[in-house]
């Protein structure tokens, strides 16, 4: 079993070539559901390998050992998964690949897919038909008929208030909710997000609009590499038209019964009545990054999934560089070399000297090879970038955080 490796954050300079990144990948995903199946009351027995055979497994996930703590015995949602966000292992899971509905937390696939199409000053004047189409008892910011909004409150109705009518609008900017449910399923796609499924870009409960707490984590992260995103999800009040509204994630903005997290630095949660509650966070402490996603919970006390989530950050941050993961996170399908540079980065010598494996795409079909080729491409791979050349040792790198602290 490989040992844990360093912590610490590297900078990665990417001009104007693709970021290129190493990360073993698992076996082929199983086939997905059909379009309207409904998600299942136990987890599958079988469920996506991609990012690990072990993540495919029911139940918890987590490699145990002298010096590492032990899990909290109280988290009762049905999915979980904590991540080093930089590297992308992944330090435990329970049910990563169940296929979930995910409520607003498809709003971060929402919004890594149209954030960059649109300036944050750019201005639409709102028409009727923009609004049409939500779901009943929608969340909503409060947007008018034929009033203007810019791009960056929109944005921030997304965000704060996860507001569908917000959604709406920018979809309408985008040809329309079919071609926005278009384009972010392609998104998901091409982040190698298998288990996610779009029906609507609000995250409203649909007939076999899934995800997964592994998914919701890949997409996370995929949308933190953006200032834009990052700003977004970490604002905790903002003006919108002649209201404040504030920041709806617990562990950003704070309640009664749910302290504001430390560290804590967005990134979105969601709520309806058929896929309960679910949140995805991102906290940083002393220099590490870690991502939690909970999905469900069974206990119903309320705003239990930010106590939950809460202690597996807290479990994570005492844990991380001491437990060996059980998997990563995988990397979007253009940053995998391509087959031509995957030859000569294959004869390329690591910060070990030994040689790399190019990494496999997760939908290529493999057998008991996974831990294989983790081993094998363990010592990094030279990639070629315009302007010079890069070490990557199978990290991506977090761009630096909007940290949030405690108020006084």
């Amino acid at each position: 079993m490989p040992a844990p490796k360093p912590t610490g954050r590297r900078s990665l300079l990417v001009t104007s070539a693709t970021l290129l990144s190493l990360s073993a990948t698992a076996p082929a995903a199983l086939a997905a559901p059909p379009p309207g199946a409904s998600p299942t009351a136990t987890p599958p027995a079988r469920m996506s390998t991609v990012g690990g055979e072990r993540l495919g497994q029911p139940g918890t996930q987590v490699n145990l050992a002298p010096g590492v703590p032990v899990l909290p015995k109280d988290i009762t949602a049905r999915s979980w998964i904590v991540t080093d966000a930089e590297s992308g292992d992944v330090l435990a899971a329970h049910n990563a690949h169940w296929q979930l509905p995910p409520a607003s937390t498809l709003k971060m696939l929402f919004a890594d897919t149209l954030l960059p199409r649109f300036p944050r000053t750019m201005e639409h004047k709102v028409v009727p038909s923009d609004l049409a189409g939500m779901g009943v008892g929608s969340s909503v910011v409060g947007i008018k008929e034929g009033r203007t909004y810019n791009v960056r409150d929109l944005w921030l109705g997304v965000f704060l208030r996860s507001g569908n009518d917000a959604v709406h609008v920018l979809s309408a900017m985008n040809d329309g909710v079919a071609q926005t449910v278009k384009d972010m399923q392609a998104h998901a796609d091409e982040l190698q997000a298998r288990d996610t499924h779009v029906i609507s870009p609000d995250g409203y409960d649909a007939p076999g609009q899934v995800s997964s707490a592994y998914d919701l984590s890949l997409i996370a992260r995929s949308g933190l590499q953006k200032k834009d995103f990052r700003d977004y999800c970490s604002t905790v009040h903002a003006k919108f038209g002649d209201a404040e509204i504030q920041n709806t994630n617990r562990l950003l903005s704070g309640d009664a019964d749910v302290p504001v997290y430390q560290g804590i630095a967005g990134v979105k949660n969601g709520n309806t009545t058929n896929a309960g509650a679910t949140f995805t966070g991102v906290a940083e402490r002393n220099g590490r990054v870690l991502l939690v996603t909970a999905m469900n919970p069974e206990k119903h006390d309320h705003n239990e999934v930010y106590k939950e989530t809460a202690k597996l950050f807290d479990w994570g941050f005492r844990a991380a560089g001491k437990v060996n993961p059980v998997g990563e996170l995988v990397p979007p399908k253009s940053a995998l070399p391509s087959p031509g540079a995957s030859a000569s980065a294959g004869q390329s010598a690591g910060p070990h000297g030994s040689g790399s494996k190019p990494v496999a795409d997760a939908t290529a079909e493999s057998g008991s090879g996974g831990v294989g080729i983790a081993a094998a491409i363990a010592g990094g791979v030279l990639v070629l970038l315009a302007g010079g050349v890069f070490l990557i040792n199978r990290r991506w790198p977090l761009p630096d955080l909007m940290r949030r602290r405690p108020r006084p």
